[in-house]
């Protein structure tokens, strides 16, 4: 071993603490890019299997009543390469055990069993066989939270009729891999239903029809001709108007959701990386202060400048390989288990996890290159160093002074605390660097923990400010505004309010989206509209009110005017103005006046749909009563949604916040005991000094963790400012149609944030205080000069 690779061997075991301290932060950037990388890609990777293996559809579109024939002439359509037609409907479903009733999807699979498209995965069982029309197969999580095998039965209000059904088999589809009953997917109160074709087509009177279509794309084919072609043959018969894959619920969520493992690679590895170059620096700086004699020396003996900048880059670079060593193994396995959690969440049938070569090799190239950055200007310092110089101590500092004496102040404070403030002035880059790598930790904790405060907030303003019923009953088609009375007069119920939807298409010039307008009340005291500053909107008589979300979207604004085409019976294309935006984190959203949306659909006055409130002591009499209803396709509980929309929210939150607590310590213990530690090296003769003079531990220890004291309390207010930059940023960043989070941030988050690197600071200063207390007075008093 060559005598510089000893040398390089001896310091970094002499400086093990320093370097473990600097490779944890950088492993922590490793880490996040090689979760979040590695488990969006995985995620990516099984979504694509699953749906090539289980030839999951291109193109998507229903119909009130279309003949098997149509099925055909799509089939014909240039770019088609295949076509399944079926029949898809609601339905309440009566779970013995459970009071309340639950909603069920169902969707028909062919008599012989052979599907083209959304080929289920059977987990157990069978399909159903033809000529038994109450045989049916369930989604695995309905069957899991009900405890279902093949052979158990349950019930079902079919087009009016309550009927028995015997499941035979337990899959998983790639067309259902995320599904909701409002907000958030819930197995218990929502099930997938597959009967046969036969079955179905007789239930609802469907006989040599469908009202359901799945189109597979030629590879390389673009889905907007095929579209088009497919709305034009299906208007006739009641068509809503075909989408692709983006507007598919399932896919929309999960596309979302990788977005954002995306996004959480972009924004903190350099954060990581920053601190760690930072730090890097910091030591590297000192320890060659602290070396210039031997520096002398090795270039006295012959060393290059070169060659000594060079064994000063080894040590920054195993530094950096040590600390991808960490955080590619952590990132790996916390990868491996997040990718799980993904899969159990999405109920993916396997699972692929890929992070890539490439991104360990990213890893190692980003680590070293943030490193050598941050050791570039102390290296070229050393490599520059003559050896007379080098081999001479020092010139002492040269200072002056920045205050007159007898100022006041100063007489009023301990000698120990103005020699803090001397240091911290005299060296006014070191303390701002040093303040500036611990005010990181407090931004990365603020920048993740408000989203505990936003999830708060979008459940303030979603469940208890716009939407304030129980329970919203949902029809199986458009009924007769007559149906609300009959619904005032179901047990329990204290007050009832109409809704009426419409399948619509919003275009603003080239921007385009899909969604249904919601016709509210005037008056509607129920589900509410609100603006942006929380503020009660009142329902306007004309026009149409969007959210900020779709608002954005179409780039319009109020008293804009948008392009509608109306997908219902009587289709039309029309102009109508913007007469308001409001707020809504959840989904996108398009309102009108009901009694206007029923004229612009030129119809008698109807409703699709029931918000109520009821009374608790009656709510199982409800219930009962909506089990045997036979025009109500599904039930939404208010209080369920939250519930589930909380314990969801709450299991991703928990693991975030834990995750970034841990970083952030990281980050803050890094910063403060590399610091500290070198300053107690550069110090130590003076430390010595005073002890030997008469000062106690505790006074001595006062002058060196006292100034990284006050750094951290400057750091806490530049932390919270960059803590809210970093929030806007998350929040922006991870903004989708599906969910965007508010931007609120509570006093405490700011608290917590702080609490977490205080506590962090003050483990590092308690173990360089032990140090302290060691030293040798006299091995440390010996001086070169």
């Amino acid at each position: 071993m060559k005598a510089l690779d000893r040398k390089l061997l001896r310091d970094l075991l002499r400086l093990w603490a320093q370097v473990a301290a600097i490779a944890l932060v950088m492993a922590a950037g490793v880490m996040t890019l090689v979760l979040a990388v590695g488990a969006q890609r995985s995620l990516f990777e099984t979504r694509e299997a699953y749906y090539e293996r289980n030839a999951f559809a291109d193109i998507f579109a229903t119909a009130t009543r279309a003949p098997n024939r149509l099925g055909d002439e799509i089939a014909a359509l240039p770019g088609v390469a295949s076509v399944e037609t079926r029949i898809t409907q609601n339905a309440i479903l009566d779970i013995e055990g459970m009071a309340e009733p639950a909603s069920g999807m169902l969707v028909s699979v062919p008599d012989d069993g052979e599907q083209v498209l959304n080929r289920l995965y059977l987990r157990l069982g069978r399909l159903p066989a033809p000529g038994h029309p109450d045989e049916v197969v369930v989604n695995e999580p309905f069957a899991n939270a009900h405890g279902f095998v093949p052979g158990d039965t349950f019930g079902a209000v079919i087009n009016g009729r309550k009927r028995d059904l015997t499941i035979v088999g337990v899959a998983l589809s790639p067309e259902f891999i995320y599904v909701v009953t409002d907000l958030m997917p819930d197995d218990r109160r929502l099930g997938l239903v597959w009967m046969s074709q036969t079955a179905l087509s007789a239930a609802f009177d469907l006989d040599g029809a469908f009202n359901a279509i799945s189109v597979k794309l030629l590879r390389g084919q673009s889905p907007d001709v095929v579209i088009d072609e497919i709305d034009r043959l299906l208007e006739p018969y009641g068509g809503r108007g075909a989408h692709d894959r983006e507007d598919q619920q399932s896919h929309a969520f999960l596309d979302s959701e990788l977005n954002q493992l995306q996004a959480m690679s972009y924004v903190l590895p350099p954060i990581f990386l920053l601190v760690a170059g930072f730090l890097v620096n910091m030591i590297l700086s000192r320890l060659i202060a602290l070396e210039r004699e031997q520096i002398g020396l090795m270039k006295a003996v012959g060393y290059t400048g070169a060659a000594v900048a060079w064994h000063y880059l080894k040590l920054v670079i195993v530094i950096a390989l040590l600390g991808v060593l960490v955080g590619a193994s952590a990132g790996t396995l916390l990868g491996r288990g997040l990718t799980r959690l993904y899969g159990d969440f999405f109920h993916f049938p396997f699972l692929i996890f890929r992070a890539g070569v490439d991104i360990y090799l990213i890893a190692i190239v980003v680590s070293v290159s943030a490193a050598m950055l941050g050791a570039l200007r102390s290296v070229r310092a050393a490599a520059a160093l003559p050896p007379a110089v080098a081999m001479r101590p020092p010139a002492p500092a040269r200072y002056r002074q920045l205050l007159p004496d007898g100022v006041p102040l100063l007489s009023l404070l301990p000698q120990t605390t103005v020699m803090i403030g001397r240091n911290i002035v005299r060296r006014p880059l070191r303390a701002l660097f040093t303040s500036f790598g611990m005010s990181l930790s407090v931004a990365m904790l603020v920048g993740t923990l408000f989203a505990l405060d936003s999830v708060d907030e979008m459940i303030d303003v979603t469940f208890f400010g716009a939407e304030r019923q129980h329970a919203t009953l949902s029809f199986v088609h458009k009924l007769p505004a007559e149906a609300l009375y009959e619904a005032e007069r179901l047990p329990g119920v204290l007050a009832a309010e109409p809704a009426r939807m419409v399948a619509a298409r919003f275009r603003n010039g080239h921007l385009e989206r899909r969604l249904a307008i919601t016709g509210k009340p005037g008056d509607s005291t129920l589900s509410r509209l609100l603006d942006v500053e929380g503020h009660e909107v009142t329902m306007p008589d004309e026009g149409v009110v969007l959210t900020t979300a779709l608002a954005g979207i179409l780039d319009v604004g109020r008293g804009d005017t948008v392009e509608v085409e109306l997908m219902e019976e009587h289709r039309e294309t029309v102009l109508l103005p913007v007469s308001a935006v409001v707020e809504s984190y959840i989904g996108l959203g398009a309102y009108m006046d009901m009694d206007a949306l029923n004229r612009l659909m030129r119809e008698a006055p109807s409703i699709s749909a029931v918000h109520v409130i009821a009374d608790a002591s009656r709510i199982d009499e409800l219930y009962d009563a909506v089990k045997n209803l036979p025009l109500v396709g599904s039930i939404t509980l208010q209080r369920a949604a939250v519930e589930k929309f909380r314990e969801t929210m709450a299991e991703n939150l928990i693991m975030m916040v834990t995750i970034y607590v841990g970083l952030a310590g990281i980050i803050a213990f890094g910063v403060v005991y590399n610091g500290a530690r070198i300053q107690l090296s550069e110090q130590g003769r003076e430390l010595a000094s005073l002890r030997v003079l008469g000062f106690t531990r505790g006074e001595v220890s006062w002058i060196l963790l006292g100034e990284f004291a006050l750094l951290t309390l400057l750091a806490l207010p530049m932390g919270w400012l960059l803590g809210y930059l970093m929030a806007y940023s998350t929040a922006e960043g991870l903004a989708t149609e599906l969910f965007r989070l508010p931007l609120v941030i509570q006093r405490s988050t700011y608290g917590w944030a702080s609490v977490v690197v205080l506590v962090a600071s003050a483990l590092s200063a308690l173990i360089v205080r032990r140090r302290i207390d060691r030293l040798d007075l006299i091995e440390v008093l010996k001086t070169r000069e």
